[in-house]
């Protein structure tokens, strides 16, 4: 099973999600989860993972079916020597599932990021990955279901968490 997965932060708590799926060009999902808990942590400077990966945490232990693939709103690695929160979330995990971020704007240090193009977009993707090559990652990402910039189910992760 693949998996999408956000967070949203509101002042009074934070509402987690993750989509599930079979195949990179699913247009629905197999399944969801959504968890709702309390406010997330201050922003700390080059510690955003503390921000989500408890959230993240919560709803992968929700799930009963292994996963193949997880991927999230954000980056993966910084840079060479900086892990984002799919490297913290990889670790955690056990490096046992590969984690492929999808980050919406350029990081200014991150030389790691494969730009990706969707649809008629010329705004880019940027695709960073830990488990799994980032070229192969950025593949699947440019394959995922959807005309538009960002992919159907990445959409669909990212509603979940705004409408819940």
């Amino acid at each position: 099973m693949l998996a999408c997965m956000d967070v949203d932060y509101r002042p009074e708590l934070t509402v987690a999600a993750c989509v599930l799926f079979r195949d990179w060009a699913d247009a629905a999902e197999a399944s969801h989860v959504v968890e709702r808990g309390p406010p997330a942590e201050p922003y700390e400077p080059g510690q955003f993972y503390r921000r989500e990966l408890p959230h993240l945490l919560k709803v992968l232990a929700t799930l009963q079916e292994p996963l193949e693939t997880v991927v999230i709103d954000g980056y993966v690695w910084l840079d060479e020597e900086r892990p984002g929160l799919g490297a913290h979330l990889y670790e955690a995990l056990g490096r046992r599932v590969p984690v492929i971020g999808v980050a919406k704007t350029a990081f200014h240090s991150s030389q790691l990021a494969v730009p990706v193009l969707r649809g008629q977009s010329q705004r880019p993707l940027f695709v960073t990955a830990v488990g799994v090559d980032a070229r192969e990652a950025a593949e699947h990402v440019r394959h995922m279901h959807g005309a538009s910039r960002i992919p159907t189910l990445l959409n669909r992760v990212d509603r979940l968490c705004r409408d819940s």
